[in-house]
């Protein structure tokens, strides 16, 4: 071994070093792991907000695959832990309490990859209350960061935003498009992703952040899906609307540089997202260097072609109202998807890229946790919006 090899050992042991009893358990932990990943046994991921929307729906697919453990950290801020998949190991806690992850991964040595999706969200609270952010997510990330440095974790898939673009210089936006996020949440992740690049450069952490866009969709069967309290998401409140839980929508500004003059977003589905995660570790795990990847239909709707879809499937007239624009909000953001689609291999099975009647099919029962129509089992798929 090499004295530079060597130095990179050593750097973690004597961090885990004053975390153990003694130094010699320590080297025991890192070893085990070590001799995991040489002899190419089976691996475990971390999920963090695995109890979230699209987090939930991460590690359906992990467990269903049925290729390595999964372990879950989540708060339950907004998560909901009867999400969590059965077969999943489960801890309650906050990403940024090191001793608790020290925990965590001394517990489950065969950890060696980061799935992050816990990080708060929400634009307009985001200008309302950016320390929130820059606390929850951006020091949250330095704080998860020096324990994986600590224990040798050395992969880590991002969820991160197309809100770190702002308005974009192009459309579609690709990954070299300038980040200029104009709200406290893109700028959050957008210091997050560059924590991570400065992280890989000192310590080898390789990274990969996925910017994505909208979400839409659940897991056919219901059993998992989108469940916000409050609901702030507009796919879930057109069809609350339709339910009788709301009087009516309302639409924020309608005088953007879009055709009709609302907001227009490029949206993905959870598995579909899920699958790019997956393939973003493996990507990492073959000795790949750290990259950004877009994840996106490459098609664009606006909200009011939603609400005239929605009446078109539900049979619901849907009242809406023009309220104020929202402080923070891009005019349009579509995704080019094709350096995912050429380097990781991504492609998107539920999310839609054109309006067609062959999209039908990905049903959702009208039951499902914050789509619901109305009392009765109707299958109702989200794709059926958009024909």
């Amino acid at each position: 071994m090499s004295t530079s090899e060597q130095q990179k050992v050593k750097q973690p042991l004597d961090a885990l070093s004053q975390h153990f009893k003694d130094g010699e358990e320590a080297e025991i932990w890192y070893n085990k792991r070590e001799d995991k990943e040489a002899k190419g046994k089976q691996m475990a991921i971390l999920v963090l907000g695995g109890a979230g929307y699209i987090g939930s729906h991460m590690v359906d697919r992990l467990v269903n695959e049925g290729q390595e453990k999964v372990v879950v950290v989540d708060s339950l801020v907004t998560g909901h832990r009867a999400a969590v998949h059965p077969d999943a190991v489960f801890y309650q806690g906050d990403l940024a309490d090191q001793d608790f992850m020290r925990t965590v991964f001394k517990e489950h040595a065969d950890i060696d990859a980061v799935i992050h999706f816990a990080a708060y969200s929400l634009v307009a609270e985001s200008m309302a209350d950016p320390l929130k952010y820059f606390d929850n997510n951006t020091a949250g990330m330095v704080k998860l960061l020096e324990v994986m440095h600590e224990c040798g974790v050395r992969y880590i898939v991002f969820s991160s935003t197309a809100a770190t673009y702002g308005i974009p210089e192009e459309i579609p936006i690709l990954e070299t498009t300038p980040q200029k996020p104009i709200n406290p949440y893109g700028e959050s992740k957008l210091m997050m992703e560059t924590i991570m690049r400065w992280a890989d450069q000192a310590y080898g952490i390789k990274y990969v952040p996925l910017r994505y866009f909208n979400v839409a969709g659940a897991k056919p069967d219901g059993s998992i899906g989108e469940d916000h309290g409050p609901e702030t998401h507009l796919l879930p409140i057109v069809l609350q609307v339709a339910q009788g839980k709301r009087e009516k929508i309302a639409i924020f500004g309608d005088d953007y540089n879009t055709p009709d003059g609302t907001n227009v977003r490029d949206y993905v589905h959870p598995f579909d997202l899920a699958d790019a995660h997956l393939l973003a570790v493996e990507y990492l795990r073959n000795g790949n260097p750290s990259t950004a990847f877009n994840l996106g239909s490459s098609t664009g709707f606006s909200n009011l072609q939603i609400v005239e879809a929605a009446r078109k499937v539900t049979g619901h007239p849907i009242p809406l109202e023009i309220a104020d624009r929202r402080p923070g909000d891009p005019d349009t953001l579509i995704a080019s998807s094709e350096k995912a689609r050429a380097i990781l291999g991504w492609q998107p099975n539920l999310t839609i890229s054109k309006p067609s009647s062959k999209q039908l099919g990905h049903g959702i029962p009208a039951t499902q946790m914050g789509t619901m129509i109305d009392k009765k089992e109707t299958q109702v798929s989200w794709l059926e919006f958009f024909v």
